[in-house]
């Protein structure tokens, strides 16, 4: 590595680096990068400043935001049609598809 500096050094910084990016980051997180205007930059520092948060935080906060409105909305119990949902003190009905389709008007 001519140029580079003496040995030791390019092992020292490797080491420190290597170890600088492993001491922020939890072992449960990914690492991104993404490439923002300058003016959007400005603007979400000086959101993250009047929120009291920081940069990051404010973006995760956004993201997990995003993430759950675009997550489909499931009841939380699904409505059973084993029994009917209108119990009868009647009689049932003993109709056929036939006959059924004979009492109803279709257009």
């Amino acid at each position: 590595m001519a140029g580079a500096g003496p040995a030791w050094l390019v092992r020292q910084l490797t080491y420190l680096s290597h170890n600088a990016m492993f001491m922020f980051v939890s072992p449960d997180s990914i690492r991104t990068s993404i490439d923002l205007p300058r003016d959007l930059h400005r603007r979400l520092h000086e959101a993250a400043a009047r929120k009291g948060c920081s940069a990051r935080q404010l973006i995760l906060r956004s993201i997990e935001r995003a993430v759950e409105e675009s997550t489909p909305k499931r009841p939380r119990r699904r409505l059973s049609l084993e029994r009917p949902i209108v119990s009868s003190r009647r009689k049932p009905f003993d109709l056929t598809n036939e006959q059924i389709h004979d009492l109803i008007e279709f257009p």
